[in-house]
């Protein structure tokens, strides 16, 4: 029995509108986002990952070298939001890690997503990861500081007081939630400014291996010490 015509343009549409909810919420995010995601989620889980969450700055660390840890992974990708995490975050958690480094919001502030938006987005990154995966110790760290004197990424380098109010707002709810809040802005910004110290980038934005191993430093005592990771 041949289907009549409208009949059949509503049933293609149906597949077609299918397709689009099942696949097309993820290629929002870009072809290197899916790239990445595809990644993650064919990798082989492992007991007692460390997993470092974000964006490009994120991406760019070499975190077992950094480390010295095979555990741990990176679960960065470049131009990332909080509203990508959240839509892969099954991914991570899935794996029930030991630990999660999050950090994330820079590029949803230059892409004109209001502060609060962002601080809110990153409080339910947290909450979810802590839902899903409940033994999972969360540290959230703060965004890092931007500088603009290197002329570049200019939507991004310009929104340091939007990263201050941001940082200042986790810091306080991480305390009221029993989150560890990872204070990395006062170490990475110069002496004298809340710039993004020029050591340890050559864009303003991204870091250079002598950022890396600055924020390695920092990382490798939550790692060892049982006082300040008494979960893992």
């Amino acid at each position: 029995m041949k289907m009549p015509s409208f009949l059949s343009q509503i049933f293609v549409l149906a597949i077609v509108f299918a397709s689009l909810i099942s696949n097309g919420q993820g290629n929002k995010f870009g072809t290197y986002y899916n790239q990445r995601l595809t990644l993650f989620e064919k990798l082989p889980d492992t007991k007692g990952e460390i997993i470092f969450l974000g964006n490009s700055i994120t991406d760019g660390g070499e975190w077992c070298e950094l480390l010295g840890n095979p555990k741990a992974k990176n679960r960065g990708i470049s131009g990332d939001t909080a509203e990508g995490v959240l839509f892969r975050l099954n991914e991570v958690t899935r794996s029930k890690p030991a630990i999660v480094f999050l950090m994330i919001g820079i590029n949803d502030l230059s892409g004109g997503v209001s502060r609060d938006i962002v601080y809110s987005n990153i409080c339910r990154i947290a909450q979810k990861i802590r839902k899903d995966s409940p033994k999972t110790r969360v540290y959230v760290q703060s965004i890092l500081p931007v500088n603009d004197s290197f002329g570049l990424f200019k939507n991004h380098t310009n929104k340091t007081a939007d990263v201050l109010w941001v940082n200042a707002q986790l810091k306080s709810w991480c305390e009221n939630e029993h989150f560890q809040f990872l204070d990395l802005f006062s170490q990475f910004k110069s002496a004298d400014s809340n710039l993004l110290n020029p050591e340890f980038t050559n864009d303003g934005l991204h870091l250079t291996g002598e950022g890396y191993l600055l924020w390695g430093k920092i990382i490798k005592p939550y790692l060892k010490n049982k006082k300040l990771n008494p979960d893992y």
